[in-house]
Parts: C-alpha cells; sequence; structure tokens
C-alpha cells in the first residue's frame, strides 16, 4: 500500500506562490499526479509526473505556472506553483499509480480514476 501524505497548503496572495509536497513509502515506483477539487465540483486534473521523473503533464489552466518535480530518494513529489490565481482555490490531493511502473510504462494517468491511492488533501486558499 502507499499511503500519500500531502503538506504545504495555505493562504497566500493572487500573484504569489506555494510549494506543495506528497510523501509516502514506495513512491518513487508510482507515478504521482495533483488533482483538485471544489466542492460539490468534480476532481479535476492539475500535473502528473511518471514514476522516472522524465515526464511530466499539465492542464491547460496551470501550464507555465506550475512545475512537478520528484526525488525519489527522498520519496517526495512537489508541485511548484506560481502565478497563483483566486481561481486556483481548492483542495488539492495527491494521488499515486504503481501500475504503470509495473507494466514498464514510464508515463502518468492524468485522468482520477487510474489513481489507486489518495492523500487526504490540502486546502490552498488564493485571495485576491
Amino acid at each position: 500500500q502507499v499511503q500519500p501524505v500531502e503538506s504545504g497548503g495555505g493562504l497566500v496572495q493572487a500573484g504569489g506562490s506555494l510549494t506543495l509536497s506528497c510523501s509516502a513509502s514506495g513512491i518513487s515506483m508510482c507515478a504521482v499526479g495533483w488533482f483538485r477539487q471544489l466542492p460539490g465540483k468534480e476532481r479535476e486534473f492539475v500535473a502528473a509526473i511518471s514514476w522516472a521523473g522524465s515526464k511530466q503533464y499539465y492542464a491547460e489552466s496551470v501550464q507555465g505556472r506550475f512545475t512537478i518535480s520528484r526525488d525519489n530518494a527522498k520519496n517526495t513529489v512537489w508541485l511548484q506553483m506560481n502565478r497563483l490565481k483566486p481561481e486556483d482555490t481548492a483542495i488539492y490531493y495527491c494521488a499515486a499509480d504503481k501500475t504503470r511502473y509495473e507494466l514498464g510504462y514510464n508515463d502518468a494517468p492524468r485522468s482520477a480514476a487510474d489513481f489507486g491511492f489518495w492523500g487526504q488533501g490540502t486546502q490552498v486558499t488564493v485571495s485576491s
């Protein structure tokens, strides 16, 4: 079992930056994705990174502002968020998928349904 734990959320002014962290034992063998969700809305894909770290994927809404990275020696994945906007306000979830590693695929899913392990989420609030 992989149990992602997120940290780093908080309150920031528009234009500011935050870095979210996701840590878990065994996460080095997982593709990892970040999703966000507002109350009453579906979970939205934000970014994903392959288990080897060589492939990254971003939602169009965050492309150029957010960067996903990882250090497998530290069992940690980060989401660096710059130039934050009020519409980035949400609960951010880290998710992990072992399937691609087990099948030898160096990519990452972008659908929430393809991730088997989820963290509890961390709140990000961007004030205008």
